[in-house]
């Protein structure tokens, strides 16, 4: 059997209003839809989602339902479709995106061509009926870059803010290498860890000019929207984070970015944590305080010293638990 030229893992939990969306852009990727292996993992649905993509198989015949009876989560269940993929390259779709007709086939092409270990895009997101172009946060397009190279400064958007999984897609190498997996178990900024370990540890990328991804935004279901204890899954994120910055050869080149990205996402959830369960809000500020205790003490004493005056505020009590 011929190995797929490209696997694409769409993680799915109750995806019934969208997923029939997003499974019609990829049967209109390729001209010969047969080069391309489908993984979706329907993650404990109980709404017939897993059922409503089973009904694309014509359309798409290396379509793969991998269920789970129980849901695990986005990380979770991407690393199945990952351990299950076998294309020479990997991409991701989450099941309330889309894409343009043939985009696949065009970024699937450039980084054939360019022969680079990740191929990011830019993409549109779509608001309530409300298009707008989102930019990758690095100028030079269509050229073999460093990603080291393009992960500082700290006091600017770089590649490893951009950090949507979907937009872009990376040589299977990767996979096997383990450089493309997620925390397991987490459901929160999953993304942040992960796109660090690309960006330190491939030999290559490349940022797209082609544009048709589409990113659909405000989804009552989304986990931008809740306040649960899912939202502290930011901390043993950047925990590992700060474990890959650490074992890095040149970590100093790299910890002011770390640590500031850090604060800001804190000072996000701080901001929005009157929404929060009291215990929540208890495990949030001790998580916090807990993961400035484990950073060097000049890179947190440095990164404090570049906040603006609300996040600052925002912090006072966490700084005294964290100095208690």
């Amino acid at each position: 059997m011929n190995q797929p030229l490209l696997s694409v893992i769409v993680p799915a939990k109750d995806q019934a209003p969208f997923i029939r969306d997003s499974m019609t852009s990829l049967a209109r990727q390729f001209d010969d839809p047969s080069v391309m292996e489908v993984i979706v993992i329907d993650d404990g649905s109980t709404d017939g989602t897993g059922e409503l993509a089973a009904a694309f198989t014509s359309q798409l015949p290396g379509l793969k339902i991998l269920r789970n009876e129980a849901a695990t989560g986005v990380a979770s269940a991407r690393n199945k479709g990952l351990d299950d993929a076998t294309g020479r390259y990997v991409t991701f779709l989450d099941p309330d995106d889309w894409y343009a007709p043939g985009h696949l086939a065009k970024i699937t092409g450039e980084i054939a061509e360019l022969g680079v270990d990740f191929l990011r895009v830019d993409h549109i997101r779509h608001t309530n009926g409300v298009r707008t172009i989102h930019k990758a946060p690095q100028a030079r397009r269509g050229v073999r870059l460093d990603p080291r190279d393009s992960i500082a400064p700290y006091n600017a958007s770089t590649m490893v803010d951009y950090c949507f999984p979907p937009f872009g897609i990376f040589d299977g190498g990767l996979k096997d290498a383990g450089m493309l997996h997620f925390l397991d178990g987490r459901h929160t900024a999953e993304d942040r860890p992960w796109v660090w370990r690309l960006h330190l540890k491939a030999e290559s990328y490349a940022v797209s000019r082609q544009l048709g991804a589409f990113y659909r935004r405000g989804v009552a279901s989304s986990l931008t929207q809740v306040f649960d204890r899912r939202q502290l899954d930011f901390l043993p994120c950047f925990s590992e984070v700060f474990r890959l910055v650490a074992e890095d050869p040149e970590a100093e080149r790299f910890w002011a970015k770390a640590a500031r990205q850090f604060l800001a996402i804190a000072c996000h959830q701080l901001g929005r944590s009157t929404e929060m369960d009291k215990a929540y809000r208890s495990e949030l500020h001790s998580g916090i305080a807990g993961v400035l205790n484990s950073l060097p003490a000049d890179v947190s004493a440095e990164a404090l010293a570049t906040l603006d005056s609300k996040r600052r505020q925002l912090l006072k009590p966490v700084l005294r638990s964290a100095a208690a």
